[in-house]
């Protein structure tokens, strides 16, 4: 490539120079495959949530089709607008968990599959709520209000968040199915570290594309194995039965519908994927040897994501719009951090919503293939948050205890209040003493219990808590660092500033 040494060394992070730097823009026909590597990196996901919302709603198969593909279009969108005026990340934007418990307590609230409401109704109250979330995760972002905690987030803090970004995430089902091919996940997880880590050497195509060569080799193999009749993994019906064009438009399952309760629960959602998305910046900005997120990028960020979750509340999602921790993985895996590569990703995503068979092609990919792909990319999340630990001086008590006390209390409490019985925690917050009266509503121990619930946040939050009223100093609190590495107020130009001012930031050209 023809970078300078300087920069070079800028994208050098402990000897790993990634290939494709955030500014570099590879070849059109490479960055198509690196784009293409992307979106199949987040197909899994894509396709997890709309499938759970659609089975609570009581969907159809035509329905749920409809929901898939809408998923993948505010993905697109939502993507490019992040990457294009929001925080110029080389981040992907699509569904987010945090928000998809709300919606299953919202659907429940309303009677479920089989209760008095239509599954179209129950989707309009989902898209009511998203869309006043997004609208005060916008208002969140563009006051400021995350970028002014920013100053009192070390790297222990953020070290706990990406880490538990990783971990909460093990237990997709597309891991931990009791009936799961373990042959299948084995080889796509093998595939995947040998191109990435032992063959990345010998040759260009095995260090770009090891998330494309893993899952293409597991899924011809698992393809050939079920034309011949020897197993049933891959059924290829969707793909013929799927229409040659989509007609996908704003409010497809009807207006809006706005109930208190249900926007207070999405807007505790909207905060527990706010702090995630906090934490991918950071981790994102690792990934690509980059210096930590300012406040200014951090805030932009933010507001980008809240326009995200208004758009899909339009479009009719019934999930809202968040940062992809599994394209953080794929970064750190492949090297690739370039933003032209993430954009032509992006569109890669809305060509395939529109096109029929190409967004059926993704449902026949084997959950076992999908499973070993996330074991390789999350094990590269946690690896990352745990790297923030550099700058922290770990042979200070107070260090070891924070980082201790957050990770275990992530992954413990959100434990507990998921076994609590239906009503429970309601019951429980209703009898504290004094203010019983106030956190025993509905709709205050709802947001309490899916706060209480997300493992980024209890994790995040003790971390946060503890690292700031426990004594020490910044050098052992690892702030002297940090704010060493954090970018320049400068280095990050707002959309508006860069076009009114007509300065070229755009990205270099890459040689070969």
């Amino acid at each position: 490539m023809t970078e300078s040494d300087d920069a070079t060394e800028a994208r050098t992070d402990g000897g790993n120079m990634v290939t494709y730097g955030i500014e570099d823009k590879p070849p059109l026909g490479k960055s198509v495959l690196l784009g293409t590597q992307h979106w199949l990196t987040m197909v899994g996901s894509t396709i997890a949530i709309p499938l759970v919302l659609a089975g609570v709603l009581g969907f159809n198969g035509g329905q749920t089709a409809q929901l898939i593909a809408t998923f993948f279009l505010v993905s697109g969108i939502a993507t490019l607008a992040q990457t294009t005026i929001g925080n110029k990340y080389p981040i992907v934007q699509g569904g987010t968990f945090s928000m998809l418990g709300p919606a299953i307590a919202i659907v429940a609230a309303l009677g479920g599959a089989g209760g008095g409401a239509s599954s179209t109704v129950m989707m309009r109250e989902l898209q009511g709520a998203i869309i006043v979330a997004g609208a005060v995760e916008v208002l969140i972002g563009y006051l400021g209000i995350f970028g002014r905690l920013k100053k009192y987030m070390g790297p222990i803090v953020i070290a706990v968040v990406i880490t538990l970004i990783g971990l909460a995430l093990i237990s997709v089902p597309q891991i931990i199915s009791a009936n799961q091919n373990w042959y299948l996940a084995g080889l796509t997880l093998v595939l995947i570290t040998l191109f990435s880590q032992y063959l990345d050497d010998y040759s260009q195509v095995f260090k770009l594309f090891p998330v494309l060569l893993g899952l293409g080799g597991a899924y011809l193999l698992a393809l050939v194995l079920s034309v011949a009749g020897v197993v049933n993994i891959v059924d290829l019906s969707p793909i013929a039965e799927a229409p040659l064009v989509r007609v996908i438009t704003p409010f497809q399952w009807g207006m809006p519908l706005f109930t208190t309760s249900f926007i207070v629960g999405m807007f505790a959602g909207m905060l527990a994927s706010a702090i995630e998305s906090f934490g991918d910046y950071h981790s994102v900005a690792r990934m690509a040897g980059e210096g930590a997120p300012n406040k200014k990028r951090v805030n932009h960020g933010l507001g980008m994501e809240g326009i995200g979750n208004v758009f899909a509340g339009i479009m009719g999602t019934g999930n809202g719009s968040t940062s992809y921790t599994e394209n953080i993985g794929a970064i750190g895996i492949t090297g690739v951090a370039s933003r032209y590569v993430v954009q032509v990703g992006a569109l890669v995503m809305i060509l395939v919503a529109f096109v029929g068979p190409f967004g059926a092609f993704v449902t026949t990919i084997p959950n076992p293939i999908v499973g070993g792909l996330f074991l390789a990319m999350f094990a590269q999340i946690v690896g990352v948050g745990l790297s923030q630990l550099q700058h922290v001086d770990m042979n200070q008590n107070r260090n070891v205890f924070v980082l201790g006390f957050g990770l275990f209390a992530g992954l413990s409490i959100p434990q507990y209040i998921s076994g609590l019985e239906s009503g429970a925690l309601e019951t429980g917050l209703s009898n504290v003493p004094v203010f019983g009266a106030v956190l025993g509503i509905p709709e205050v121990a709802q947001t309490i219990s899916i706060v209480m619930g997300t493992e980024i946040a209890v994790g995040g939050l003790a971390a946060f808590i503890l690292d700031n009223t426990i004594p020490g100093t910044d050098e052992e609190r690892g702030l002297t660092q940090w704010e060493e590495i954090t970018e320049d107020a400068d280095e990050f130009e707002p959309f508006h500033q860069q076009l009114l001012s007509g300065g070229d930031s755009g990205p270099k050209v890459a040689d070969d």
